[in-house]
């Protein structure tokens, strides 16, 4: 789902070498990156990727797990894990709302 919410930080605005820019990581480090299953930019209509500021803390995320040792395989699992958490968490936040808490 796209969204025009042009402060959507899943909206997908930048190219792949202004992320590349932002992030500090290169281009081809960002397209590995997403042929292993750790980022999922935006595609426009003509294949280009497009990155949102939400890919770009996921990147940065990625940068420090790896910057402490952790390899790819590592990095996904506690990627994983982490948005599990979070879903958690809501759902949690959710129950205790219901229960006026």
């Amino acid at each position: 789902m796209t969204s025009n919410n042009p402060f959507d930080s899943r909206r997908g605005v930048y190219a792949i070498s202004v992320a590349a820019e932002l992030s500090g990581v290169g281009v081809q480090m960002l397209r590995h990156y997403e042929r292993v299953g750790l980022l999922t930019p935006r595609r426009t209509s003509g294949g280009t990727r497009r990155y949102s500021d939400e890919d770009l803390t996921v990147l940065a995320r990625i940068t420090d797990l790896i910057s402490d040792g952790v390899n790819l395989a590592g990095v996904a699992y506690i990627l994983a894990l982490e948005e599990r958490n979070r879903q958690l968490e809501a759902k949690l936040a959710q129950m205790k709302r219901q229960l006026g808490q």
